[in-house]
């Protein structure tokens, strides 16, 4: 492929601009500058640097995020700065998306994509993915609360009871559930049908891939083959 077009399809600008880096020699390989912005190269496992930071060759985007409280997942955040904002550039202009959403002042785990297939499997809610999320709540809390949400709440505008696939007490304020839907505000409305008060909300698995320990709020990472394996494991 041109060096060109790989370096547009990676999200470092238009043609135009892409072919202007190559000839001002700010795109290197085997760190070596490459002037023709016409030479091809494979893709496959192939490295490169723009301005000097490197980066590796990926035809599809896929990513993780630990996504800190404050932030919207939005491009055009209403109140509150976009999560794209914690993101690189060239990633944010190839066009990755969030799958799914967190609430402004929730926290956790967020995938993000380009790949419009992957985003439909692991959003739609008819592919009944689980998520497991972490709530500490603004009460103690008893044994009814989790039974109550393992029997299944009312919840205006849901024509049938919502039941949580799993629920314990962990603490008694910090409450672990897993769900299957992807409703707006759904932990926090089925915890507040079910008696009590979400303070913090904090998601730590999607499938079976969960949240690494070593990722920390407001840091990203590529999702690698192993990663990508882990999500279907769930």
């Amino acid at each position: 492929m041109q060096l060109e077009r790989i370096i547009h399809s990676q999200g470092f600008g238009s043609r135009k601009e892409c072919r202007a880096l190559i000839r001002a020699g700010m795109v290197s390989i085997d760190d070596e500058p490459v002037l023709d912005p016409k030479q091809d190269f494979a893709t496959e496992s192939l490295n490169f640097e723009v301005d000097g930071e490197r980066w590796h060759y990926r035809e599809q985007a896929h990513l993780m995020m630990n996504k800190p409280p404050g932030y919207e997942c939005s491009r055009q955040p209403q109140c509150h700065p976009s999560i794209y904002a914690l993101l690189p550039w060239p990633v944010v202009q190839r066009g990755v998306q969030s799958v799914g959403r967190l609430d402004q002042d929730s926290s956790g785990l967020l995938l993000f994509s380009d790949d419009g297939q992957f985003i439909h499997r692991w959003s739609s809610g008819k592919k009944q993915v689980p998520k497991i999320y972490r709530a500490w709540l603004g009460e103690d809390a008893g044994g009814a609360l989790a039974d109550r949400l393992l029997a299944g709440v009312g919840l205006n505008d849901e024509p049938e009871p919502i039941r949580a696939v799993a629920c314990r007490l962990i603490e008694p304020r910090l409450l672990e559930l897993t769900v299957t839907e992807g409703k707006y505000h759904l932990v926090k409305r089925m915890v507040a049908a079910a008696g009590g008060h979400v303070e913090r909300l904090r998601r730590i698995r999607i499938g079976g891939l969960a949240l690494p320990d070593d990722l920390a709020e407001g840091e990203w990472r590529w999702l690698d083959e192993a990663a990508i394996a882990a999500l279907a494991d769930g």
